[in-house]
């Protein structure tokens, strides 16, 4: 039973962590929700900004300036904390890979390699943790921007949502989360 609970946790967190990785890559992270000519689609992302036109299915994207420039607090914060979850979940990986049951390594002693996999439990819950944070941070920073507009009662003609790479970043947390529960709860 540990052994395929092992393996079922190393799946979770290897696809958990493969959204992750796609969540940080990614330029979808706000996108246009209210363009009622439907001209083009535009998202927004961590490190640029694409739009597509929608007749000829065209698709240009603008860099951010530079890494190091002024950017809004939302964008810093959530590379950051997503590039912290990224390492955190492949640090939890390779740790969990050597603590499984299938593995030689250590193969004659269990009770490191258990250690090793309780280990990757927590590292894969403070990925998690961080990951969710990152996520939810940038979309509740749209959501107050988009609040703070309709308050105010401007319209631009575009407003936005939660794109497709915020989702993918709390998908990833929570199955890291879940992964991590099962590692170091279900384990005993």
């Amino acid at each position: 039973m540990s052994a395929a609970l092992q393996v079922t946790a190393f799946g979770l967190a290897l696809l958990s962590t493969f959204l992750l990785l796609l969540a940080t890559c990614t330029d979808c992270w706000m996108v246009n929700a209210d363009d009622s000519l439907e001209v083009s689609h535009k998202c927004r992302g961590l490190w640029r900004e694409c739009v597509t036109n929608m007749q000829d299915g065209v698709r240009t994207c603008d860099q951010y300036d530079s890494i190091l420039a002024d950017h809004p607090v939302k964008i810093v914060v959530t590379r950051t904390l997503m590039i912290m979850a990224d390492l955190l979940a492949g640090l939890a990986l390779a740790t969990l890979v050597l603590g499984l049951d299938c593995i030689t390594f250590l193969k004659e002693d269990p009770c490191a390699k258990l250690k090793m996999c309780y280990g990757a439990g927590v590292i894969l819950c403070a990925g998690s943790i961080l990951g969710f944070v990152g996520s939810v941070w940038y979309a509740v920073d749209v959501y107050v921007e988009r609040a703070m507009l309709v308050s105010y009662n401007i319209f631009l003609g575009v407003h936005y949502d939660f794109g497709w790479s915020c989702w993918l970043g709390m998908a990833g947390s929570m199955g890291c989360f879940v992964a991590s529960v099962l590692l170091t709860c279900r384990l005993c």
